[in-house]
């Protein structure tokens, strides 16, 4: 009887425990081989966002590009390498992971995946072949042969953008496909790729069997000649999608037709700030819950341009913020809104932003070292 309370307080800071690991939030960051090592696992704070207890969890080479399930149970990651390959991993309670399986990307140089909204298929763009492929997941999670695959055909895009600012040299690999992202529409039914390489955006038809069936057109070309099409991210209705193109550094925003699927140019506006003379390379991008509010990464400037995005979906350029790294490659936001981490690859770091209610960041003086760190993803 004397051991009673003893046992009863240690019950209740086991389930303490056991509730704080079920209820605990991860990162997980993706880098590129040698100063990242693979895949690292952090702890996110629940009451600022900051990242703690680094840990690499997978030594898969080139492990920079990810992407997570939506209950957070499955990491998806690609190594972006001649012989590019993707990998399924389930997360076990303590955020450490076990490897289900590893597929083909059919293709090299994978630098993007993304999940359909169904869960269905895993969607992965090749960069250095400039091919794209559609892989089933089935029901633990593994990653199936590849349903469809797409290879990217046509003449390179224009040697300079020119669109660019006064004094801009960013020109870079306009000498034949390279497919830079995939992803479905909020819908599912509608897919997008963007080719840098040949200044197109891709326009497809997602079918049931996992088929990418060009749609009409099939493909419609960059906003200027050169401008290197990136990465875009939808509204959150679906009605339009907003694109940035890596080398005029520009952002265009596109009408969706949620009846066929194809889109409309609409305006052009530059992510730099006015004024500004020289090189730069525009990367990622991210926009809120709300579609308030909309975040460009600039490499070599340095610099998060917040856009504010009016009811008509017009761009409202903000702010530019100091990234405190360099040769920001992705942006990453909170579930809640509240937090914005820069992932800066030449800096070896990770930088930490509040977002206030109206969308404006500041910096929270807090760097997370990791070495040449490519993407983060966060659990529910």
């Amino acid at each position: 009887m004397r051991n009673g309370p003893l046992i009863t307080a240690l019950s209740l800071s086991l389930m303490a425990a056991t509730s704080l690991a079920a209820h605990a939030q991860y990162a997980y960051v993706g880098t590129y081989h040698p100063n990242g090592e693979g895949v690292y696992r952090f702890q996110v704070s629940p009451h600022d966002g900051a990242l703690s207890d680094k840990t690499l969890v997978s030594h898969q080479v080139n492990a920079a590009q990810l992407t997570l399930d939506a209950k957070g149970k499955t990491l998806y990651v690609a190594s972006e390498s001649e012989k590019g390959t993707v990998a399924a991993y389930t997360i076990n309670g303590d955020g450490s992971l076990t490897k289900l399986n590893e597929v083909s990307s059919q293709g090299a140089g994978p630098v993007y995946l993304s999940l359909t909204p169904d869960g269905r298929y895993l969607l992965v763009a090749n960069y250095i072949s400039g091919s794209k492929a559609v892989l089933p997941v089935q029901a633990d999670g593994r990653l199936g042969e590849a349903s469809d695959t797409q290879q990217d055909s046509g003449p390179a895009g224009a040697s300079h953008p020119a669109a660019a600012v006064e004094g801009s040299f960013a020109v870079s690999d306009h000498n034949g496909p390279h497919a830079h992202m995939i992803a479905s529409d909020p819908s599912g039914k509608f897919v997008f790729s963007t080719d840098l390489g040949l200044d197109r955006i891709y326009q497809y038809r997602l079918s049931n069997a996992g088929q990418l069936q060009p749609n009409t057109p099939p493909w419609i070309p960059a906003s200027s000649a050169g401008a290197g099409p990136r990465h875009f991210v939808f509204q959150p209705d679906g009605s339009a999608l907003y694109l940035i193109n890596e080398e005029s550094s520009t952002l265009t925003r596109y009408r969706l037709n949620p009846k066929t699927g194809v889109l409309t140019e609409g305006a052009t506006v530059s992510a730099l700030p006015d004024g500004y003379k020289g090189t730069s390379f525009a990367a990622g991008l991210v926009i809120d819950k709300a579609g308030k509010n909309l975040y460009v990464a600039n490499r070599l400037h340095n610099s998060i341009a917040h856009f504010a995005i009016k009811p008509s979906g017009t761009l409202s350029h903000k702010d530019d913020v100091w990234t405190r790294g360099d040769y920001t490659r992705t942006l990453t936001l909170s579930h809640d809104g509240k937090t914005l981490y820069a992932i800066n690859q030449r800096s070896d770091n990770i930088t930490r932003f509040r977002v206030d209610s109206s969308g404006a960041l500041s910096f929270t003086q807090d760097y997370t070292a990791v070495g040449a760190p490519s993407q983060l993803v966060l659990t529910p």
